[in-house]
């Protein structure tokens, strides 16, 4: 079954009130004492945390998507739940990251947020939403009807900084490298070649928030380089945010300038392929022969 504009439009309104009652219930909890346990994960500590608050904000967004899987004969897919791999079946699945950046969230700092994409078979995906609970921002982006910030249209353009400065955010784990000196000063190089008076680094959060840093401060870039360890974020981390870069018109790849495939038999980590967001086409080619260096 091919959803069609009308039932993509109604579907985004589903995760959106999940979204934002998700959100609700985890600003409720900030800066108070919470239970956090440990899981089986990634290679990373951000991917093997996990609190009381993770699982009641998977709950509120499972209980209201629901009845859109039942109506429209979706499959669903969550972080903190079992993979039932009913999404290799389905025509399209929800992905749901029920509060990316947990990490941060224990340690009472901004950074984490709602994520939630509805992703077609083929891997492509069609509906992105994420929501900022600290900001109150939210994003929203159907297939071919536009990109939304706070219910406002919003385009690459309106987000483009004056200064020529180029920059790159980065997560803790990639900071942590033992490659990163090399990485930053290549980087750099790249940057000064194409015209930028420099590159700024910025370190962030949840991979969520740090794509929509990219699109909130072009021109930018964030990227995770491919490794052989388990764990590189997963679909959920990236389902999102692909969709909302698809529409704006700026670029979400994998590491080596294809598509992201976000509906692997085998496994829901990106570890294998890396990720590539930024809104600049001009830099993608060098950035990806850069990246590749780097994993070699």
């Amino acid at each position: 079954m091919k959803l069609t504009p009308t039932d993509l439009k109604i579907l985004s309104e589903f995760a959106i009130i999940a979204a934002k009652q998700a959100g609700k219930l985890i600003v409720s909890y900030a800066n108070k004492s919470v239970s956090v346990q440990h899981k089986t994960g990634g290679d990373s500590i951000a991917s093997q945390v996990v609190t009381e608050v993770d699982l009641k904000s998977e709950a509120i967004i499972i209980e209201i998507l629901q009845p859109s899987c039942e109506q429209y004969d979706l499959a669903l897919l969550t972080e903190e739940s079992e993979d039932d791999h009913a999404r290799l079946e389905k025509d399209y699945f929800w992905c749901v990251d029920p509060m990316d950046g947990t990490l941060a969230f224990t340690e009472s700092v901004a950074g984490y947020s709602v994520s939630i994409a509805l992703v077609a078979k083929s891997g492509e995906p069609v509906i992105g939403v994420v929501y900022d609970p600290v900001t109150y921002t939210l994003y929203s982006a159907i297939k071919e009807q536009g990109v939304l910030r706070n219910e406002k249209s919003w385009t690459l353009s309106s987000s483009i900084q004056p200064s020529k400065r180029l920059l790159q955010v980065c997560d803790r784990g990639m900071l942590q490298q033992d490659y990163y000196p090399d990485l930053n000063n290549a980087l750099n190089e790249l940057a000064l070649n194409k015209g930028y008076t420099e590159l700024e680094t910025r370190e962030s959060n949840g991979a969520v928030l740090n794509a929509c840093t990219v699109l909130e401060n072009a021109p930018a870039i964030y990227f995770k380089i491919p490794k052989s360890a388990q764990g590189g974020g997963s679909v959920w981390d990236f389902a999102a945010t692909a969709a909302i870069f698809n529409e704006i018109g700026a670029v979400a790849t994998d590491a080596s300038g294809d598509k992201l495939d976000l509906n692997r038999t085998d496994s829901t980590y990106m570890n294998h392929c890396g990720v590539l967001f930024t809104t600049e086409q001009e830099l993608e080619k060098s950035i990806h022969l850069l990246i590749s260096k780097i994993a070699c």
